[in-house]
């Protein structure tokens, strides 16, 4: 009977030893993290288990015994599984609190904004220099980066949106643009649905080398759609579109800021004083004003425009009408220099 006592007794303790441990890893678990200034950010890699967020807990000193987590888990059954990325822990939260952040993902994100009228390149180089984005695209050909994004034989010029996107540091590259070609191929497909009647074009992506030329040739937005309205004119007088922007695509890395009559006599496929039509492919990466420009154009009869030194164009119908107001803008260019 003496020994049933003293089970019963030592059971007691138990229960006692365990409820009072139970509690006091529960408040372990919902006290502050220990961390240096207000915030600290924590990486979580691909792959990693809730015993490897334990054991960064403790080695970063920002908990003491951090498998209280792996206990938790187990004695409550929470479903759900925890997801890579990077984490801020802000002060005062608690394990239980970045536990929860971790299931649901509410991981850092960062921003980019890739700019109307860049080319590809400048879209790379833009991507590339973000410190939290992985790069796998870099140092690889335009076409074997449009093979690795699922596009082989594909120019990319154009193909890709200008936008602000999300992103977080377990994101790559490739992300972006995948994000970035899915976003153009769906703006292109509504605004081509919705085009004018009677339009130049054989297809959707004449109107997206169209409206990449329209984005690199318009210095105030209200004049978009006169400008596709001139270029159209053009295209279906079989006038030559003569416009400076593709010439300087078409020379590329050697452009030097300034067009001369030999780079205007030189021939390439994108120079518009050399070749009829369009060029083969865009020349920037154009947004969606460019694009419904060119699919909605401004009725008129000028065939013409140049700068005014103003920021805007003067448009003309005639030949002499635009020898005018050329001569009108290089006075004004001469004034400003003066």
């Amino acid at each position: 009977m003496r020994w049933l006592m003293r089970l019963l007794l030592l059971g007691i303790i138990v229960v006692i030893a365990v409820a009072y441990g139970w509690q006091w890893g529960v408040k372990q678990l919902n006290s502050p993290l220990t961390i240096e200034g207000e915030e600290q950010l924590y990486s979580l890699r691909p792959g990693s288990s809730l015993n490897t967020v334990a054991r960064d807990l403790e080695s970063n000193g920002w908990m003491e015994f951090g498998k209280l987590l792996l206990v938790y888990n187990r004695v409550e059954h929470i479903g759900g599984s925890i997801k890579a990325g990077e984490y801020r822990i802000t002060k005062g939260m608690t394990p239980l609190e970045l536990l929860e952040h971790m299931r649901k993902g509410d991981v850092v994100e960062y921003r980019v904004t890739l700019v109307e009228g860049q080319t590809f390149k400048q879209f790379l180089a833009t991507l590339h220099a973000q410190s939290k984005l992985s790069s796998e695209l870099a140092n690889m050909s335009s076409a074997a980066i449009m093979q690795r994004l699922g596009h082989e034989g594909q120019h990319p010029e154009g193909r890709f949106f200008p936008d602000t996107y999300v992103y977080h540091s377990s994101m790559t590259d490739a992300d972006i643009l995948t994000q970035a070609y899915e976003r153009m191929k769906s703006v292109l497909q509504k605004e081509w649905d919705g085009r004018a009647d009677k339009l130049p074009y054989k297809n959707s992506y004449e109107a997206l080398i169209m409206a990449s030329i329209v984005e690199k040739e318009t210095g105030i937005p209200s004049e978009r759609d006169e400008i596709a309205g001139v270029f159209v004119r053009r295209l279906e007088k079989n006038m030559r579109l003569q416009t400076d922007p593709t010439v300087i695509y078409g020379i590329g890395d050697g452009y030097d800021g300034n067009i001369t009559r030999r780079d205007l006599q030189t021939m390439t496929p994108y120079n518009t004083y050399m070749i009829s039509g369009l060029p083969p492919t865009p020349i920037a990466m154009p947004g969606e004003a460019a694009i419904h420009a060119a699919l909605h154009p401004a009725a008129g009869d000028a065939l013409y425009f140049v700068a005014t030194g103003n920021g805007g164009h003067k448009f003309s119908k005639s030949l002499n009408e635009h020898n005018q107001a050329v001569r009108d803008y290089l006075k004004v260019l001469k004034e400003k220099r003066q």
